[in-house]
């Protein structure tokens, strides 16, 4: 998980370029997807990618992923947590278990 040092570090790289101003909800929903798409198009046409590439574009999209949750005040293990059980209640191990398809 990324720890403290890493989030105060992220924060204060946005801080002292003042583009706090800039990371509005929709802002920073719209960067993620934009930064997905990047990581994405690594393995457009391909089912392998430089490692380096790949770590690079998801190190982007997850900042943008912790700006936003810092600045709609989300806990990340609280919001990840709750969202898995919505999961595991959607779809019981018992009934998806190998499975990608659809519970019928």
């Amino acid at each position: 998980m990324v720890n403290q040092n890493t989030l105060d570090t992220l924060r204060h790289f946005a801080e002292e370029r003042e583009w706090q101003k800039f990371h509005s909800p929709a802002n920073l929903a719209k960067s993620i997807s934009i930064e997905a798409a990047e990581l994405l198009e690594l393995y457009q046409w391909t089912d392998t990618a430089d490692r380096q590439e790949v770590a690079d574009e998801l190190a982007d999209v997850l900042h943008y992923c912790i700006a936003l949750a810092r600045v709609m005040d989300f806990d990340l293990d609280e919001i990840l947590l709750s969202k898995l059980e919505k999961t595991r209640l959607k779809y019981p191990v018992e009934h998806t278990r190998g499975r990608i398809a659809p519970i019928e």
